[in-house]
């Protein structure tokens, strides 16, 4: 058949294509995806490879919450994040600002984290930027700089750092991005909400519940939906635990607001009926809520209420969890999951009834149009050859050890999943050791 030149063939009995699995030809050159057809069309061209028919191909996923901590910290890296990111089928990762050494709140910053990057990912990487009470007048500064957006919160942090904004300077904050025609990511827990709150402290889970409860969600959802209002910047909310902000974000998504949501693979997995006493490993910020509510998660999904799944990979070094003392209010907030987000979300999702299709819409497809990056997330022509060759019904057993994180401790150990990455390719190549990704900012990419 005519149509557009290529280097090779990837013949795929299992694709996932224009929301549906069906087999596919991907003829590819120069790193890009040129024509997808039917799996037995003649492309002129001798270099291919056929997979198996047990895996299916999957584009790249795409994880817009990733904490790599570098530099500055020993909790995690580039280095280590973008190998376990490679190994769980992404492509592409963006790094949240704020747990590095300096936060990502000026243009130095985000030169020394570029710095800290180059050489050594084995994804395509950006940076979200950070804004803080100290640099409301100049965080446009970034934009000029590369960024791909900015995130914020509403309460502490949990580093002195990167500050809050109060309600006042986050309405400023969102007049601003809408003139940039950016977008700002809200960690969306109330400050006033969670003053009133009894402090997280002891072993039991409910307290710690308590200490964070469903109305910080709401109070700063609502905070946030009302600055979209007035302003018509975009807004993204991270990470959703509480089902009793969905209607909050129905309502205003049915009225045209720019505002989209995610969740993650631990809100959709864990129950809080199933945090044991003293279980610290499974602390976060938002906390990992009810069985009920799980369900109300999952059902978001389905209707799109919710717009994605990112990992919001948030490890720490192992002391910070005080493992041996199991003191909620001693533990560090996060969840160590990158590598094994594909994985927890197909295994859960598969019992629900949905298809991977879905998983790769909430995964690939939603979390790069989040960062303007309109190059990837499917499979198409004029998009990167990225891809994902998965078995969906492989069984295997979480051992954190065996995982590529800089820290083993993982709230998944000894989880069996089904589901396993069997090859990854990036720009047209099958990816090995030494595979290379590259640095993003404003649509551009630099080779790391």
């Amino acid at each position: 058949m005519s149509g557009p030149a290529v280097e090779h063939v990837l013949r795929a009995p299992r694709a996932v294509v224009g929301g549906v699995v069906r087999p596919a030809a991907i003829g590819l050159a120069d790193g890009m995806i040129r024509v997808v057809c039917e799996v037995d069309a003649d492309l002129g061209c001798a270099e291919q490879t056929i997979l198996d028919p047990d895996v299916v191909l999957l584009p790249g996923l795409v994880d817009t919450h990733v904490h790599i901590n570098d530099p500055g910290t020993d909790w995690e890296g580039f280095a280590t994040a973008t190998a376990a990111a490679l190994a769980g089928g992404i492509t592409t990762v963006v790094d949240m600002p704020l747990d590095s050494d300096p936060a990502t709140t000026t243009v130095a910053a985000l030169d020394i984290k570029r710095s800290a990057a180059a050489g050594v990912c084995r994804v395509d990487t950006g940076f979200w930027g950070g804004i803080v009470p100290d640099n409301l007048g100049s965080f446009g500064e970034l934009t000029d700089a590369g960024v791909l957006g900015f995130k914020c919160f509403l309460s502490e942090s949990g580093n002195p750092n990167f500050p809050p904004l109060d309600v006042a300077e986050f309405r400023a904050a969102m007049a601003r991005v809408a003139e940039l025609d950016s977008v700002l990511l809200v960690h969306a827990e109330s400050a006033r909400v969670l003053a009133g709150c009894p402090p997280p402290a002891g072993r039991d889970y409910g307290d710690f519940l308590r200490s964070r409860p469903d109305a910080a969600e709401q109070d700063a959802v609502q905070i946030v939906l009302d600055a979209v209002a007035e302003t018509g910047a975009r807004a993204h909310i991270v990470h959703v635990s509480s089902a009793a902000v969905l209607p909050l974000i129905a309502d205003a998504k049915r009225a045209g607001l720019p505002v989209t949501a995610e969740t993650c693979p631990h809100y959709l997995t864990f129950t809080a009926e199933s945090i044991p006493e003293g279980g610290t490993v499974f602390a976060a910020c938002p906390p990992i809520r009810g069985e009920g509510n799980r369900a109300l998660l999952w059902a978001a999904l389905a209707e799109g209420t919710l717009d994605m799944v990112v990992s919001d990979h948030s490890p720490c070094a192992p002391q910070h969890k005080d493992l041996h003392g199991g003191d909620f209010g001693r533990a560090f907030g996060g969840i160590s999951s990158l590598q094994i987000a594909l994985p927890a979300l197909w295994t859960h999702a598969a019992r629900a009834g949905f298809e991977l299709p879905d998983v790769c819409r909430w995964m690939a497809q939603a979390p790069a149009g989040l960062a303007g990056l309109t190059d990837r997330g499917v499979i198409a022509p004029g998009t990167r050859a990225d891809f994902c060759v998965f078995d969906p019904d492989a069984a295997w057993v979480v051992r954190g050890a065996e995982l590529h994180h800089r820290h083993s401790l993982t709230p998944y150990e000894g989880a069996p999943l089904t589901g396993a990455v069997r090859q990854m390719w990036r720009g047209g190549r099958l990816a090995d050791e030494n595979t290379c990704g590259e640095l993003l900012w404003a649509g551009v990419r630099e080779p790391v």
